[in-house]
């Protein structure tokens, strides 16, 4: 299991939308110098800036994985698709053998 800083974590959720900053920081409502300062660890995101965030259903899944580094594939729950969340578990249907 990966564990990652929340600054690394929102840029993977950024990333794996394939939104630019500005895109996301236009699509949340937080302005670009802020959302550039805590992709980059320079500032620690607010609760409110989270809430922003988190409050759009198209964030929502990542809320667990960014939060409590917990996923929960049933409920909606997951990491993005650039984090490798739990790689070393996945099999392989062909081989039988572990990947990644």
């Amino acid at each position: 299991m990966s564990t990652y800083e929340k600054s690394e974590k929102l840029k993977l959720i950024r990333e794996s939308e394939r939104l630019n900053k500005k895109e996301m920081s236009q699509l949340v409502d937080i302005p670009y110098s802020s959302l550039a300062n805590y992709e980059s660890g320079r500032m620690k995101m607010s609760f409110d800036a989270g809430a922003k965030i988190f409050k759009l259903e198209r964030f929502r899944k990542y809320r667990d994985w960014f939060m409590f580094d917990e996923i929960d594939p049933e409920a909606g729950q997951i990491a993005p698709a650039l984090a490798h969340y739990g790689q070393g578990e996945t099999t392989s249907q062909r081989l039988g053998k572990k990947t990644g």
